[in-house]
């Protein structure tokens, strides 16, 4: 499957742009939608689970979810959950796979979740960009996942998205850190160094702290694992101090927005 993201402005843009992909002859479980505003009652009543999952369903295992029921999103017909998301707050997820995505109990349950999740990476699901639509999510956004099967479908489910009002993926990722880099270069040129000239391997050390992988560990920690996955910029001091930074970002929305 080939992944289209879209970000938009509200749910109800979201929904209708799900239509029309539906209209077009993408199949209901091929559509997936994250979007805040989970009811304070929908998440109370979801149990707290200690997720046991293998790989990267359970570096999830800190979000908890249980179902609603199609209630979320009946216009598709598929399954829902109400998740609470450190640092971002209540979310619905609409679809198997926003629901493994965040790794959500309920329903389909914690240990099924982290194998969906498991399973599903190896369809293109874009987890490293988890952060982005958190980041969407925490500024009120919806993200519209669509999964084309050949890269021809893939065109004309983004050019709806588009049509429908998205922002591409891409597009948040750029306004994500042009929102964060005069901040960073500030930081980084009063220790005397040359940011213009580090930026791609400092601001690669920064995204990769928001990593859900790399979450809660130390660039120590995590340096085998950075180590494989960014062999020649993880040697640089420009990405140390990029995920230490990262590392600052990520505890500071942490405690802005109240991590559960």
């Amino acid at each position: 499957m080939v992944p289209v993201v879209g970000v938009f402005k509200s749910r109800s843009e979201a929904e209708a742009a799900a239509k029309t992909l539906r209209s077009a002859g993408l199949p209901k479980d091929k559509i997936n939608i994250l979007a805040p505003g989970a009811t304070a009652g929908q998440v109370e009543s979801v149990p707290v689970t200690d997720s046991e999952q293998t790989g990267m369903g359970k570096a999830m295992g800190g979000v908890v979810g249980g179902a609603v029921g199609a209630a979320a999103g009946a216009e598709l017909g598929a399954i829902a959950a109400s998740i609470f998301i450190p640092g971002v707050g209540a979310v619905i997820a609409i679809g198997a796979v926003a629901v493994a995505l965040l790794g959500a109990g309920g329903a389909i349950g914690g240990f099924i979740a982290g194998k969906a999740l498991d399973e599903t990476l190896t369809e293109g699901i874009p987890v490293d960009e988890m952060f982005l639509y958190e980041d969407a999510l925490r500024r009120g956004r919806t993200v519209l996942f669509g999964f084309a099967h050949d890269d021809a479908q893939a065109a004309s489910v983004r050019r709806t998205m588009v049509s429908a009002g998205a922002e591409s993926i891409d597009a948040a990722h750029d306004s994500w850190w042009l929102g964060l880099r005069d901040d960073e270069e500030a930081a980084y040129t009063a220790d005397g160094l040359n940011f213009k000239a580090d930026e791609a391997d400092f601001r690669t050390g920064f995204e990769a702290a928001q990593q859900v992988r790399n979450r809660d560990r130390s660039f120590d920690q995590a340096k085998e694992d950075l180590s494989k996955s960014y062999p020649a910029a993880c040697k640089t001091e420009a990405f140390r101090r990029g995920y230490a930074r990262g590392e600052s970002y990520r505890a500071a929305l942490l405690k802005r927005h109240g991590k559960k």
